[in-house]
């Protein structure tokens, strides 16, 4: 029996968490993860620990930044937002995943004829 749900691959996490910053505003750590499991259908494994180290990181980079606020249940929570940075850096990383899926698509799906 094979797994349905994928582990995120290396790399990927940063994008994907900058991307939905950018098309959903400020939101908090938990919020970000229910996202990308909402966008992934139930087919990607998001572990909420790496979200927070991965926002660690991308605040230090200084792409996102964080802010405490309150949750929509009236708890304290930190909310990250893109900056300008992370928003030229979504854009160089779009731009790479899309060469790159590009040339593992070639490799899986090979011309006849060629």
């Amino acid at each position: 029996m094979t797994e349905t749900r994928s582990q995120i691959l290396q790399g990927t996490l940063d994008l994907m968490v900058l991307k939905t910053l950018e098309q959903m505003g400020p939101l908090h750590g938990y919020g970000i993860g229910r996202r990308l499991e909402q966008v992934g259908q139930g087919a990607l494994i998001v572990n909420q620990g790496t979200i927070y180290l991965c926002l660690v990181r991308l605040v230090q980079k200084k792409w996102v930044s964080a802010e405490w606020g309150k949750s929509e249940n009236n708890r304290k929570a930190k909310f990250y937002a893109v900056t300008k940075a992370g928003q030229a850096q979504l854009q160089a990383e779009t731009e790479n995943w899309q060469r790159i899926s590009g040339v593992v698509g070639r490799v899986l799906q090979p011309e006849t004829g060629s």
